[in-house]
Formats: structure tokens, C-alpha cells, sequence
């Protein structure tokens, strides 16, 4: 038996009940996915060795991509890296003109999460641990913290915007020795891109440049860096929604956000993104539409086409395109298992129900929905979570009645993945 922590469970049960893909506890409820997972994990050490990577995680509505995503990060977290995510929408962007990509970044930062701090918010907390590495290695060197720090931060200086990257750490060093929480504040509120102007940057911090629509992959690819120079092992960049992507009606700006996406294939490509990986979650209309999704972009559709050997049941996860296929029917049996375990707290002896209760749970759902009860499992999943408290709360009742009285809808959310965006900045060329 295995002890859940209440935490966990509280976390999982809560979720899954407001048919949202939890934050933690994934490993408690995971099924299947172990060759796709197996293939992330080489991404991950691959990133935590000084290289880069890029996949997109395709799959139909409900086949559990936002679960995968998340899985990933924890996993990432795990093994030292530091993560980074966001879902895009209709004002996050990989690439605007009208701060949609600034506002994409801004979500990432606020979402950058360690091992320490899962939840987000470990901005501050990994440039106070660059600053403290820095200074033992003064005390241990006998040179200046200043000394030691600039010279670390000169690494970045190759790299687009590294000087004035480095001069705003170096502020944030200065407001640190000093206690001036101002200057701290400035420098963090930087590193966030939300300084607006440069002249508001300049008299703040001295530097020159702000985090804007068209900094905002420069301005990763330096984190990537900083964050080993921190001593984490690298950043893993998780997108959740490019849909969104395909969901908008104009053609120049869908194909400068697929412009973007091809600079950062590329680049993890070439390995010239440093510690730096990135994980892509999409529909399979968002890459194989040929009139909208990522093949209507050429050289995209040349570096993502499949490997044409894998078929027959053959399959090649080291492209950098994953499938995840729908759940089948037992792995459905064994995800129903394991939410009846999370919600015993891991003890059998206070299951709500047995185990002939689960079949015959599956049963009624098919007669009343088909397939689609395992196949997107969302709202099958929440009717699940009521039924077991409504028989922990009332120990009286039966759970075949209640199985047999039990109304599930049917899920729809589906149908706005293929919905057109018609609200974007270039409205004039509409198709």
C-alpha cells in the first residue's frame, strides 16, 4: 500500500472534478504514455547536458495532451531543470505587433516554476541563487562579488539584448547588497517584460532596451542560459493551445507566428540554443491543415512530415512530432482504478466502491455516450469523482442504483478547436 499524501489527493481529486488537467500529483494518476514520456526524458537529459529540443505533442480534443504537457514539466522539475509555461490565446502570441507575444512572456515568467517553488513565481528566487553562488565563489577566490558576477554574466553578452540582460542581474546584485527592494523590484519587473517603455527601463535600471514583441525568443534563449549559470541543469518551455494559432483568419499573421515556430525548430535543430528546450502542445487539424495549420508553411512541413517507414503499426518517437492516441477501453479501466485509489488516500480497506463496481460504471457510460466515454473522458471521469462522494458521504446507499440513475453529458468541448479567431491586428487582410 502506498500512503497519498492528502495534499496530492486533494489537488487531484478537485481538478479532475472541475474537469481541468491537475497541477500535481500526475504520477498518481498516469496511464500508458510510457514510450512517449521515454522519448521527453532523453529531451530532458539532452537539454540538461548543455543541448536543445523541440517536439509537438499532437492529439485529438480529450486525448490528453494538457495531462502529457504537465506530466512533462513535473518530470523536468524533477530533474533540476527550471520550467516555463503558458496556453496560448487570442492575446498570447509567439510573434504581434500589438504586445500579444509580450503578453505570452509575461505569462511564462510568472509561471516559471523549480523543484522548490512547483507552483510558480521562482523568478526572483533563481537570480538570488545565481547571486549566492556568486559570492561564495568570491569569498572562495578572494576577488569582489562584482568581479565574479560580471564575469559569469559576460557569457551572455554574445547573445541578442545579453548586455543589458546582464546589467539588469547585476542591478538586482547592487539592490540585494544594498537592501534597496526598489531596485530589486525594477530589476525583477524587467526580467517579467513589464516595463512598457525604454524610457521608464533607462531611468529605472540604465539600460537601453525593453522585453517587447520582438525580443521575446532572444529573451529566452537567454534564460536558458542564466538559469545554468544558476546552477540548474536548464528551462524547459511547455505551450499549451496552439490551436490558436490555427484558429486565426489572417494569413500574415498566422504565418509570422508559424515563422517563429520554425526559427525554434531550427535552432534546437542546430543545438544553438543552449539549455533550452521547448514542448508544444497541439490539435492534429493545428499541424496537418494544409490551408491553416503548421503544413501550410512549407519549410515546416518538411521539417515536421513523418517518418514514412513508421507505419503498419511501426512507430519513430525520435521526430519532432509525438502522436498521443486516444485512450483505449483498459487503459480507461486502469485510469477509474487509480482515481478510486487517490481517493482511498492509497488504503483499499476504505475503497467507496468494489471492484465490480468500476465495468459496470464503464457500462452504463457506454450505453449512454459510445465510445466517446473513454475516448474523451473529461466529463466521464468528473461523474466518476461525484459518484464515489456521494457513497462516501452516505454510507446507505447502493452504488448500483446510483450507477443506474447516473446521467453523463456528453463533452463538446471539442468543437471550438476548429472555430475561427477573427481578432487580430491585421484585420484588413481577413480571408
Amino acid at each position: 500500500m502506498t500512503t497519498i499524501r492528502p495534499k496530492d489527493r486533494d489537488a487531484v481529486l478537485q481538478s479532475l472534478r472541475a474537469g481541468v488537467v491537475p497541477r500535481v500529483g500526475q504520477h498518481l494518476i498516469q496511464v500508458g504514455r510510457a514510450r512517449e514520456l521515454e522519448a521527453l526524458l532523453e529531451d530532458i537529459e539532452r537539454v540538461a547536458d548543455g543541448g536543445s529540443s523541440f517536439r509537438i505533442i499532437v492529439g485529438e480534443y480529450g486525448a490528453g495532451k494538457t495531462f502529457f504537457l504537465n506530466l512533462v514539466r513535473s518530470i523536468a522539475l524533477e530533474k533540476k531543470l527550471v520550467t516555463m509555461h503558458a496556453d496560448l490565446n487570442p492575446d498570447r502570441r509567439l510573434h504581434a505587433s500589438g504586445g500579444q507575444a509580450r503578453s505570452l512572456y509575461a505569462e511564462l515568467a510568472k509561471n516559471m516554476a523549480t523543484r522548490t517553488k512547483p507552483e510558480g513565481g521562482a523568478l526572483a528566487g533563481v537570480v538570488e541563487k545565481f547571486i549566492g553562488q556568486a559570492k561564495t565563489e568570491a569569498k572562495a577566490s578572494g576577488r569582489s562579488s562584482e568581479d565574479v558576477i560580471r564575469a559569469q554574466l559576460n557569457q551572455l553578452t554574445e547573445l541578442v539584448s545579453g548586455y543589458d540582460f546582464a546589467d539588469v542581474i547585476a542591478a538586482y546584485c547592487r539592490g540585494f547588497d544594498e537592501g534597496n527592494e526598489k531596485l530589486k523590484g525594477d530589476a525583477i519587473r524587467w526580467l517579467r517584460g513589464e516595463f512598457t517603455t525604454r524610457t521608464d527601463a533607462r531611468n529605472a535600471l540604465g539600460v537601453r532596451t525593453i522585453i517587447d514583441d520582438a525580443s521575446v525568443y532572444d529573451q529566452l534563449k537567454l534564460l536558458g542560459r542564466f538559469v545554468r549559470l544558476a546552477g540548474y541543469a536548464g528551462l524547459m518551455v511547455c505551450l499549451d493551445e496552439l490551436v490558436n494559432l490555427y484558429k486565426l483568419s489572417n494569413v500574415q499573421a498566422r504565418n509570422a507566428n508559424y515563422e517563429q515556430i520554425l526559427r525554434i525548430l531550427n535552432d534546437a535543430l542546430q543545438g544553438s540554443a543552449e539549455g533550452l528546450g521547448f514542448v508544444l502542445g497541439g490539435t492534429p487539424e493545428f499541424l496537418l491543415d494544409t490551408k491553416r495549420g503548421l503544413y501550410s508553411y512549407s519549410a515546416l512541413q518538411s521539417r515536421l512530415a513523418e517518418n514514412t517507414f513508421a507505419t503498419d503499426g511501426l512507430v519513430d518517437y525520435s521526430g519532432p512530432v509525438i502522436r498521443l492516441s486516444s485512450l483505449r477501453q483498459e487503459e480507461f479501466y486502469v485510469l477509474l482504478e487509480k482515481i478510486r485509489d487517490v481517493y482511498a488516500n492509497g488504503d483499499p480497506a476504505r475503497y467507496p466502491i468494489p471492484d465490480e463496481a468500476i465495468p459496470a460504471f464503464m457500462q452504463h457510460c457506454a450505453e449512454r455516450l459510445g465510445d466517446e466515454y473513454f475516448r474523451t473522458p473529461r466529463t466521464t471521469i468528473t461523474a466518476f469523482i461525484n459518484l464515489l462522494a456521494v457513497l462516501e458521504q452516505n454510507p446507505s446507499a447502493q452504488w448500483r442504483d446510483l450507477i443506474g440513475a447516473l446521467d453523463v453529458p456528453r463533452d463538446t468541448g471539442g468543437m471550438l478547436d476548429i472555430a475561427s479567431d477573427g481578432d487580430d491586428e491585421l484585420a484588413s487582410f481577413r480571408l
